[in-house]
């Protein structure tokens, strides 16, 4: 698929906002390259700018005074994330100074990208399947080296050629039964019907397989639920806090201490936890401590996995 050049040219920050070293602003269309010389002063030499190469400079207003001390950079279509004209300026990263050159561009008469807006071009203009579109946001907000892992294969295209791989073979063998239903007097060497099937039960093993694996895919990218349920006083508090390594709940004698529940972030062994702690399950006439057992008992349905702390040292009371 071919860049459009229709598309306007987009600016915006591709660095967090606050403060920082460096801050980033990036440009993308058919004007990104003519806008940023428009501005740049290079240190040395003169002359349009080489793609794919970074230059040390200077940003000067219409007014000839001067924006920021820059390193910019031009990347010509197709070979830009966009697959358009891409201009990258590198700025030093104070909000001011963004706002001041985020500003410079947009009174030059390009507009502000709404958000995603590049990878949208990156997926309109073929850089990027629709896989490999969300694959973009899943590498940003991974949450432990595994999910970042996963997501920078699929960002690769793992599964995208996956299920292309699928389709492809379901449409020979469709291709191979209209053949035959086609031209069933024809003296045509087809596979036989059996062979069919298994090529198709193949493929559907294929496609329970990627299935299967959301739950992992999605456990580590989104994280695990994990609810510590039990009775007051059995030590879901003190399991909190040593799975912590800190003093997060307060643990005393006294039943009913924890009365909300409390959650916290994880990372163990790699799978990000959202741990939740919760009032002890029982029978109360305190209207705050009962609120807080509702509160709890709510949690169960949406949790992935539950823990369930009971007190060794005494029996089972059956409540």
């Amino acid at each position: 698929m071919q860049a459009n050049q229709n598309l306007d040219t987009i600016v915006a920050p591709a660095t967090p906002p606050g403060e920082g070293g460096i801050g980033i602003l990036r440009l993308s269309g058919p004007r990104a390259a003519e806008i940023l010389q428009s501005f740049f002063r290079p240190s040395r030499g003169s002359g349009p700018l080489a793609s794919h190469r970074l230059y040390h400079g200077r940003l000067i207003t219409r007014q000839g005074i001067c924006a920021d001390e820059v390193m910019a950079v031009v990347m010509r279509a197709p070979r830009s994330y966009t697959r358009e004209d891409v201009a990258e300026i590198h700025c030093h990263g104070g909000p001011q100074v963004m706002r001041r050159l985020l500003d410079l561009f947009i009174e030059s008469g390009i507009r502000l990208a709404r958000p995603g807006e590049f990878t949208l071009r990156a997926f309109l203009n073929g850089r990027l399947d629709l896989a490999q579109a969300e694959a973009v946001i899943a590498v940003i907000r991974s949450a432990s080296e595994a999910a970042s892992q996963v997501a920078l294969q699929q960002l690769a295209g793992k599964l995208s050629q996956a299920i292309h791989t699928i389709r492809d073979q379901l449409v020979e063998v469709l291709a191979l039964i209209e053949t035959e239903v086609d031209f069933p007097e024809d003296e045509l060497e087809l596979p036989s019907r059996q062979a069919l099937q298994e090529r198709v039960e193949v493929a559907r093993g294929e496609i329970d397989q990627l299935l299967a694996s959301f739950d992992t895919g999605r456990t580590l990218r989104e994280g695990m639920a994990v609810l510590i349920l039990g009775k007051p006083n059995v030590g879901k508090s003190s399991l909190l806090n040593a799975l912590l390594g800190e003093a997060r709940a307060i643990v005393n004698p006294a039943p009913g201490t924890t009365r909300d529940t409390i959650e916290e972030n994880l990372n163990l062994g790699g799978i990000p936890l959202r741990l939740v702690d919760t009032a002890g399950i029982r029978h109360t006439t305190d209207p705050i401590e009962a609120e807080g057992v509702r509160r709890a008992r709510a949690k169960i349905p949406s949790a992935d996995l539950v823990l369930l702390v009971v007190d060794g040292s005494q029996a089972p009371d059956g409540d």
